[in-house]
């Protein structure tokens, strides 16, 4: 993909001081329920869930097989059945196909993220719910790839069930992603090994690595056969599950940024590990990168439109740090968005406007972790890096 670079930054995006504005679009036309389920709770849950979206104006099918060729032309939102002993995943035709797989687990594993997690990625799903039985009432689990975890509460009430998962799904499968990249072969020579600020990301990322906040449990690499992991990375652009990100200004809006899907305690490679980010592009949804010529570059990290438009908004702010772990007190999010949605960006954005020192805020992301802006990744780490810790609380 090449577009002139005077084409980005254009004047629609440049007036919406607080970030991209979201462009037009209705939820999802169309839900399709694949697969088999492994239980009549699954059937129940599946039947509940579609009969309330369709209540919300969703077009509900239940086509003949499980890939995309059997889908209607129109259908958004995937809810797949699998067996737990051997999950037979959706691959889905496009990024823009959110896919919601479904199981009952029999016993109550002990572990519920893990065993949920693992599920999530070998279905090749955007949210995994894992099912229990907690005597005879159904316990069903949300869980994200960000590792995202709530507990639906079923009080007796079905309609009431029901309305707690919709209201959590609807938001996540209308969000838009942000993820592509475009690479301009344009940075200057004098940067091609960094700079003062590309140093400051790589101390951060030893720093994250020293206070445990880089975790990989369930990588992708072991979970997935060979086949699937090359659709998973071609379909979302990643080279790696991997937590944790860090950024920091060069000038005006354009900033340094570590990379998707590598380790992010050692980030010195420009291009591979670190890259500048300069642009974005409205209509198209993709972020503009400068590389050097010589280099293969990989995809900058997915919270790359989160954080320019928070550099964009204020320009107090050089540094921005965004981690899997806790800071006591934080403000949060509602909705638990994709990392790389446009609307996880403005509300963390309209999060940090709100905080008594924008330039100096601590986010929290609801079930997620916490993105943290300051004068510098330095002055970042010094104010609150012993402060941080491992777990994020789960609502």
């Amino acid at each position: 993909m090449s577009r002139p670079a005077e084409q980005l930054g254009t004047p629609e995006y440049e007036h919406a001081a607080a970030g991209p504005a979201i462009l037009d679009r209705v939820g999802p036309s169309g839900v399709a329920i694949v697969g088999r389920p492994n239980s009549p709770m699954v059937s129940w849950f599946l039947e509940g869930v579609s009969a309330h979206l369709g209540r919300r104006g969703y077009a509900v099918a239940r086509p003949s097989g499980r890939d995309a060729r059997h889908l209607p032309p129109d259908a958004r939102v995937i809810l797949n059945a699998i067996d737990p002993a051997g999950p037979v995943p959706f691959r889905r035709r496009s990024r823009d196909i959110f896919v919601v797989g479904v199981a009952d687990l029999g016993e109550p594993p002990s572990d519920m993220l893990q065993a949920g997690y693992s599920l999530l990625v070998r279905s090749l799903s955007n949210v995994f719910i894992p099912m229990v039985r907690d005597g005879d009432t159904p316990d069903a689990h949300f869980i994200t790839m960000e590792q995202g975890f709530h507990r639906f509460t079923h009080s007796g009430d079905d309609a009431g069930f029901f309305e707690q998962v919709v209201d959590r799904l609807v938001p996540l499968a209308e969000s838009r992603l942000v993820i592509e990249n475009e690479f301009v072969q344009d940075l200057p020579k004098s940067l091609w090994d960094g700079d003062m600020h590309t140093q400051a990301i790589y101390r951060a990322g030893l720093r994250m690595g020293e206070l445990d906040l880089l975790p990989a449990p369930w990588p992708i690499d072991e979970l997935l056969s060979p086949a699937d992991l090359r659709h998973v990375k071609r379909l979302f652009g990643i080279g790696g599950l991997s937590y944790g990100n860090a950024s920091a200004r060069h000038d005006t809006d354009r900033f340094w940024m570590s990379a998707s899907g590598v380790d992010k305690s050692h980030l010195r490679d420009v291009g591979t590990e670190v890259l500048m980010v300069t642009g974005f592009d409205p209509d198209t949804g993709v972020i503009r990168l400068s590389v050097p010529p010589h280099v293969r570059p990989r995809r900058v990290s997915v919270d790359a439109i989160e954080h320019l438009t928070i550099y964009r908004e204020h320009p107090e702010v050089g540094g921005i740090l965004h981690v899997h772990g806790w800071l006591p007190g934080a403000v949060s999010t509602e909705t638990v968005y994709p990392c790389g949605t446009e609307e996880l960006a403005l509300e963390v954005a309209e999060l940090v406007r709100q905080a008594p020192d924008p330039s100096r805020a601590v986010i929290g992301m609801k079930n997620h972790g916490v993105t943290i802006t300051g004068h510098s990744l330095d002055e970042i780490l010094e104010r609150v890096g012993p402060g941080l810790v491992r777990r994020v609380p789960m609502s």
